[in-house]
């Protein structure tokens, strides 16, 4: 305890200390003084820290210092003293530290490699230089080894390894061939940052004899080459495409430290089929757009100039369109250390104090030392004037004696810094280094800067005088600098004299003389006129100029601010003259009038016109009016009078009056007025505390004339205010306050100086006195303290130094508001039906809404439905009601629910408290159309019904009503039938029907209100079981039908199969829906294909379908129902790694093996296969077993390779189709909404045509996988 109090206690004298500390003096870089001043040390220039050196070349390690005296130089080597002398090999440049290593002589440059310091020393101290380590650079060649020839197969991945030898600095490598011409790279084929060459899949145009890695090494500027590589790349039929994998970096993760200010370089290269592509992102955060760089095909991410800030987790996704990878690089960014604050040098006087402040840092935090004079300041001679805490060294009252170079090193992990700065303690008499009877010259009403650039130590005092005597010049009109620098902001002409400067300090003092001459400014007194001439005409442009007679001007013509042509027909003498005036010579001519001291210019522009044939009236712009002049000045009026010009042929219409106030807005001109033509004389209007100017524009049909020139300034008199600020408001911003507010006046309105504002408030309907307040220059006034949300009248008045303006307007405002105390009360519902409800309630008290009215807010909410008796999610619905209501409409109610409200007051605050929930019932309504409708088992006289309950019963359901009727094959409607059916049913069989007849039906669901919209189907009863068709009228035709829809449902997707039987190459589409909407969406089947793939469902949402056939009107299946899958994660065993599984595959392809060999055993001996008698047997010619090639179903026939299976040949003779007896039944083979499939409709696995495999969207399914398609996987 007893240390830390000393410690704390330390503190207090150095904090002290730095308040009170004399800032350091600043040498002038003035040359004449740098030689006189002794001075310490300092490097100025030396090598690198890290030198890597050609060993065929001389070494030339760099160490250049300047002082006063001239320091000496030494040297040491790893630590211990070099002795050059004793070296025939090193010499030492004159007048210098540099170290000149003679190789190309005989010396070697391993000899000298090492750790080098360069010490430069005079008697006022010692400076270091860096460590600078000295390595030669090596080009080693490539270890001998025999290459091996690469095979590989088609759609393999493959990595050609490098291994560059190890030189210094490290090689550039690159792949070429034996023409030394670079094989190309691409996202497939890229070289890797280890040099080594990566394909992610081959393909037969890689094979090459030569695939050739060379090592370019720049120091030495020579390249080595590995020996050749053979690849060779087999051919496949067929190869299986594979999901992305990592060649480089390996595993999951890995970590990666680089160094601040570095380029952090991330690499990512994969394999796989097709080429995946590479991603990068970091988690958490943005990669920085200005310093990203992708390389190599975005394998390689390059972040420049990396931060602390970098560090984090950095993710590559390779994707290809089977699937994704990824790895994350974990990045710690390490720091060198960097400087905060490097010591500076310090010059002091005796007796002064001053501090040396080293501060870096880095990560990890570097470790701070010092050293003086080279060496470390604990073992350094002790000097009573300093001190050193931590990273600072302190001095106080310094003698000459404490002058020294200190060294200041910084060093973590990762590096160091080194930095030298020295103090120096003069005692110098004061000197002004400004050149006596210094000359100056300046143009009237500009300002005049006299120098007077001094140097002492103790900083010298400066004083200047006019003349010899006189009193110091100081205040206004005069500026002093502290660098001693005089000011005049705006000089005069009898600013023109002598001026003197003296420098004092306790050493002494010295003066100076410096001269001044004000001159009048160049004028053009007589401008270029705008000129229009015809061609081959002569045009003369004059420009007089007034300027001071002791400065020589020199004026210089410009054509469009460019030199004039190189043409004899430009002659400039006292004006400038174009002879036989040509087209090109149209455009801007510029009179420019230079002294050594200013500048002016004036322009005017040549028309130039084709000759009429006869003479002819030229019209133009009028000229300016001129010899304006004022009369008949008064306070608030005054007379303007001018003489026009020239009108040019078109008469003056009109002139426009313009006014300049120099006092507020210099250099703006504003309109005042305009009078007709024929006037020339203006009685004005003015206003009070104005300096006016004014000009005149002659106006005539052509347009405007140039200004006139300004007349003389007349400045008006003061007067009071006339008027106040407008748009007063006074609104509250915070409930204890009033906040006023005002335009302000501009300074045109002000009429005097010392404008203010008078703001007076005063609450209203109180028998209460105006308060008030004068305040200037703002445009705002809060009034604290005041009650909440009451009236007050307020008011706010100009003045001036001359008095008041006329008394303002009052104007109403509020003090701030606050929310609302009290919730509307008897809040009451009434029940307009049963999605409608009316809800009413009383007002709150005024005084309780402390505020603006808004209106009223109503929450409500479901609590449940009355059908359903579950919880569900609370999502709160909000209806405003603007104004002064007492009820408000709820629509979009559910029928047959359980609600909540509440209502509460709204002003401009917010919201007030809520009243009591109210809790009401909305009425049973119709409910939605059954949620499906089946029609299956169709028989010779009836058909069976089966359904699922509406979504939204919106009530209890009392049961359900089945209309249906004939349609006849010219689609008229036959007599309705109509079935009442219990609640509690779900299927029905229709008897009684007529064979090979279409029905349609209509399904209502019904609650106590009555019957929801029906869902509607068609459906045919199919003809004599024995497969005979009865005696018809249109007998020989055959009826199509539509016997079974099949729909297995995923996630995003559904595959749906159909069996039809009637005319053969009918295109087919699918028609599907939303479950209980009346939008159908068409999609077309691709030929005469039996399935079809619906994709982009929503998950979770119940379909409808129903599938239809080209050319055949009214002809549609009856309509189908399915639910795609929740949305969920993936939480299921993974079935495919369960032990049970991997048996049944095993023995499942041992059985498949088994029987390949038993076919290719009969094949050779000329048998047939039992299926393929069976289909002799059949005479079908489109059942397609399965081959022997490729593990695809297809034909034994070679005619028809690719002819896709037609499902309705698989129909029993019967023309029924039982489950049970249908082998090829998606849902048996899935698992309901689990089931996987292709993106083209087939079953993982089914018999199918040979096709090119596609992406399965099943592979991105949250489900359980499927045990078919991880069969095909493993096998």
């Amino acid at each position: 305890m007893m240390r830390k109090k000393s410690i704390s206690a330390s503190r207090v004298p150095l904090f002290l200390f730095l308040c009170q500390m004399i800032s350091a003096l600043e040498v002038p870089p003035d040359s004449k003084l740098l030689e006189e001043l002794p001075q310490p040390p300092t490097i100025t220039q030396q090598s690198p820290k890290d030198y890597i050196v050609d060993p065929r070349e001389n070494i030339v390690i760099q160490c250049e210092a300047k002082g006063k005296p001239p320091p000496s130089f030494s040297w040491t080597r790893n630590g211990t003293h070099f002795d050059i002398d004793k070296d025939t090999w090193v010499a030492m440049n004159p007048d210098s530290g540099t170290l000149v290593i003679n190789i190309t002589n005989g010396g070697k440059a391993e000899t000298y490699e090492g750790i080098y310091q360069c010490t430069a020393r005079n008697e006022r101290g010692a400076a270091v230089s860096n460590n600078i380590i000295i390595r030669p650079s090596r080009s080693p060649l490539w270890t001998k080894e025999k290459p091996v020839p690469r095979r590989v197969t088609e759609g393999d991945s493959l990595v050609l390894p490098c291994r560059p030898p190890m030189g210094l600095p490290p090689p550039i490598i690159f792949w070429m061939d034996n023409s030394f011409q670079r094989l190309p790279q691409s996202e497939r084929v890229s070289q890797g940052l280890n040099g080594d060459l990566y394909f992610s899949n081959v393909l037969p145009e890689d094979t090459r004899e030569d695939y050739i890695c060379y090592a370019r090494f720049n120091h030495t500027q020579t390249i080595q080459q590995k020996q050749p590589i053979s690849l060779k790349v087999d051919s496949a039929k067929s190869f299986t495409e594979r999901r992305p994998t990592l060649l480089t970096p390996t595993g999951s993760t890995s970590n990666k430290i680089e160094l601040r200010g570095n380029t952090l370089s991330l690499e990512c290269i994969a394999e796989g089929l097709p080429t995946p592509v590479i991603r990068w992102n970091k988690e958490g955060g943005e990669l920085p757009i200005n310093r990203t760089v992708y390389e190599n095909f975005k394998k390689t991410l390059k972040i420049r100039t990396i931060s602390e800030a970098d560090s984090g987790k950095y993710k590559c996704v390779a994707r290809n369109l089977l699937g994704s990878t990824h790895h994350t690089i974990t990045v710690t960014v390490k720091a060198a250390p960097y400087w905060i604050t490097a010591p500076a040098n310090l010059v002091l006087s005796p007796g002064e104090h001053g501090t040396l402040i080293c501060r870096a840092n880095g990560n990890p935090k570097p470790n701070i030392s010092w050293l003086t004079n080279g060496v470390s300041i604990a073992i350094a001679p002790e000097d009573p004037s300093r001190r050193v805490d931590g990273d600072t060294v302190i001095f106080s009252d310094v003698q000459e004696r404490s002058s020294a170079v200190y060294q200041c090193n910084a060093s973590n992990e990762y590096g160091y810094l080194l930095a030298n700065a020295f103090v120096n303690v003069l005692a110098e008499p004061p000197r002004i280094l400004t050149p006596a009877n210094k000359l100056y010259q300046v143009i009237t009403n500009n300002p005049a800067l006299l120098d007077c650039a001094f140097f002492g130590s103790p900083v010298p005092k400066i004083e200047w005088f006019r003349g010899d005597k006189g009193s110091i010049l100081h205040g206004d009109p005069y500026i002093s600098h502290e660098n001693g620098t005089l000011k005049i902001p705006v000089a005069q002409k009898d600013s023109t004299g002598t001026y003197t400067c003296v420098a004092r300090n306790k050493l002494g003092q010295v003066k100076n003389e410096v001269h001044l001459e004000v001159k009048d400014p160049t004028m053009i007194i007589k401008q270029p006129e705008y000129k229009t001439i015809q061609r081959s005409g002569q045009v003369f442009f004059e420009c007089t100029i007034k300027h001071d007679p002791t400065l020589m001007p020199t004026v210089t013509w410009l054509k469009d601010n460019a030199e004039l042509p190189n043409d004899e027909r430009f002659v400039i003498d006292k004006y400038l003259s174009i002879m036989n005036v040509t087209e090109k010579d149209g455009g801007t001519y510029t009179c420019v009038a230079n002294t050594t001291l200013d500048s002016v210019s004036a322009s005017a522009v040549l028309t130039v016109v084709a000759a009429p044939p006869t003479p002819a009236i030229v019209y133009d712009h009028p000229n300016p009016p001129f010899d304006l002049e004022m009369t008949d000045q008064l306070e608030r009026s005054a007379q303007l009078t001018w003489i026009p010009g020239n009108d040019n042929n078109s008469p003056i219409t009109s002139f426009v009056i313009e006014y300049e106030d120099a006092m507020h807005e210099p250099g703006v001109w504003s309109y005042q007025t305009e009078v007709p033509g024929t006037q020339t004389t203006v009685q004005l209007k003015l206003s009070p505390y104005v300096n006016y100017s004014f000009r005149v524009i002659a106006v005539n049909d052509i347009g405007r004339s140039l200004p006139s020139e300004a007349s003389d300034q007349f400045l008006t008199k003061a007067a009071k205010p006339d008027e106040n600020p407008s748009g007063v408001h006074g609104i509250g911003s915070e409930p204890d306050n009033l906040v006023i507010t005002w335009e302000p006046l501009k300074g045109f309105q002000s009429n005097g100086p010392g404008l203010q504002y008078k703001v007076s408030w005063r609450q209203k309907d109180v028998d209460d006195e105006w308060t008030s307040v004068v305040i200037a220059n703002v445009s705002k006034y809060i009034v604290s303290g005041t009650p909440t949300f009451v009236p007050y009248e307020v008011k706010v008045q100009a003045l001036n130094d001359l008095g008041y303006a006329p008394e303002p307007a009052e104007v109403i405002g509020h003090s701030g508001e606050d929310l609302p105390m009290v919730a509307p009360g008897n809040v009451e519902v009434r029940i307009i039906n049963s999605t409608l409800a009316r809800v009413h309630w009383e007002q709150v008290p005024l005084k309780s809404v402390r505020g603006h009215l808004q209106g009223y807010r109503i929450y409500y909410w479901k609590v449940h439905s009355l059908s359903e008796r579950r919880k569900r999610h609370v999502e709160k619905k909000i209806l405003t009601f603007s104004g002064d209501r007492t009820h408000g409409m709820l629509p979009g109610l559910e029928p047959y629910s359980s609600y909540k409200l509440n209502v509460r007051v709204v002003n401009g605050k917010g919201e007030g408290p809520a009243s009591p929930d109210k809790i009401f019932t909305t009425p049973e309504g119709v409910p939605s159309s059954p949620s499906f409708l089946k029609i299956t088992n169709p028989k010779l006289d009836s058909l069976t019904l089966e359904w699922g309950p509406p979504t939204h019963p919106n009530g209890i359901l009392t049961g359900y009503t089945l209309k249906f009727q004939p349609i006849n094959s010219t689609h008229e409607l036959g007599p309705l039938v109509e079935i009442s059916i219990p609640a509690n049913e779900t299927s029905l069989i229709l008897s009684n029907l007529n064979y090979s007849t279409r029905y349609k039906f209509y399904f209502y669901a019904q609650t106590s209100v009555g019957s929801g919209s029906p869902k509607t189907e068609e459906a045919v009863t199919i003809m004599d079981e024995a497969g005979i068709l009865l005696p018809a009228v249109d007998a020989g035709k055959v009826q199509p039908v539509f016997t079974r829809i099949t729909t297995a449902a995923a996630e995003t997707y559904a595959n749906i199969s159909w069996e039809y039987e009637g005319p053969e190459h009918v295109n087919f589409f699918v028609e599907y829906g939303v479950a209980g909407s009346e939008e159908w969406k068409k999609e077309n089947v691709n030929g005469s294909r039996s399935f079809f793939v619906l994709k982009g469902l929503t998950p979770g949402t119940a379909y409808k379908v129903r599938v239809g056939a080209e050319g055949l009107p009214g002809f549609m299946s009856s309509e189908d129902v399915f639910e795609t899958g929740p949305a969920m994660a993936s939480r299921q065993v993974d079935i495919a790694t369960q032990g049970w599984f991997i048996g049944l595959m095993c023995a499942v392809a041992l059985l498949i093996l088994i029987l390949l060999i038993v076919c290719f055993i009969r094949r050779n001996k000329g048998g047939k296969y039992p299926v393929k008698e069976k289909e002799d047997a059949h005479a079908d010619p489109e059942i397609q077993p399965m081959k022997e090639d490729d593990g695809t179903f297809g034909e034994y026939s070679d005619a028809e390779d690719h002819k896709p299976l037609k499902k309705g040949s698989r129909t029993p003779s019967d023309r029924t189709v039982k489950k049970e007896d249908s082998d090829d039944s998606l849902v048996d083979y899935g698992e309901g909404v689990n089931g996987q499939f292709n993106e083209d409709g087939s079953f993982i696995g089914q018999y199918s045509g040979k096709k090119e495999k596609e992406p399965a969207e099943g592979n991105e399914s949250s489900e359980a996988p499927s045990p078919v398609n991880a069969m095909n996987s493993f096998v």
